[in-house]
């Protein structure tokens, strides 16, 4: 049969049920049934009412950027996971502690408390495993290019030494590169040179600080074209 309908009382109790023992819809990682069940939702259930479905809802929420590359067939709807037959309590906070024995389905799919136990252990041990592998991906580092011009008081500065000065800089997350006298007039030359930055690391700011500091070679400095990698 599937869920019913999630914005009612009695859709959320069945969902409710079914997450009491899983963490997903489908399978022991986020997946297109978990995706397409939370935007059938619409708004985080009540976690007093629901707190399975709550704690569901908000932990599916934290892969909301991931949600088109997730497995599963983004095609089908909702309707076609959950409960093969539905039987729910309206408010599972205020439901009894332990039903009284029936010989009807069980709701929840477990045969007693021992397999219980076990599910819970292979679900958290692949929830661990899950979550080891996404933070061992790799973070892709910002970088930038940069050109770099530096101005010298006059034509009687010294521009090997002023270059010299500049690529004398050297922090984790710098690199220099090519670089060419360009004249500005009056037969002064200025040096515009290239560099990488990691943009977590270099502040182009005091960068800029720490080449104006070498006060007998350089008047200024300023960024000319500045490209993101």
């Amino acid at each position: 049969m599937g869920f019913i309908d999630l914005l009612t009382d009695a859709g959320l109790a069945v969902l409710n049920s079914w997450l009491t023992t899983r963490s997903y819809i489908a399978g022991y990682s986020p997946s297109q049934a978990d995706v397409v069940t939370y935007k059938a939702i619409k708004s985080a259930p009540a976690s007093e009412k629901y707190p399975h479905a709550a704690r569901w809802y908000k932990h599916i929420a934290s892969f909301e950027d991931e949600f088109p590359t997730l497995p599963g067939d983004a095609a089908k709807p909702y309707t076609v996971y959950g409960p093969e037959t539905v039987a729910a309590t309206l408010n599972p906070a205020k439901a009894p502690a332990a039903a009284e024995e029936e010989d009807d389905v069980d709701l929840f799919g477990s045969e007693d408390e021992e397999e219980d136990a076990e599910a819970v252990r292979i679900r958290e041990e692949r929830l661990a495993a899950y979550k080891a592998k996404k933070d061992a991906k790799p973070k892709t580092t910002a970088k930038s290019v940069v050109t770099l011009d530096v101005k010298p008081w006059d034509d009687e500065t010294d521009m090997k030494a002023l270059e010299a000065a500049v690529r004398g800089i050297e922090k984790d997350g710098l690199v220099w590169g090519a670089s060419k006298l360009l004249p500005v007039g009056f037969g002064i030359k200025k040096l515009q040179i290239n560099l990488v930055v990691e943009d977590e690391k270099i502040s182009l700011t005091e960068l800029q600080e720490e080449i104006e500091g070498f006060e007998d070679h350089v008047q200024s400095s300023d960024i000319f074209a500045m490209q993101k990698l």
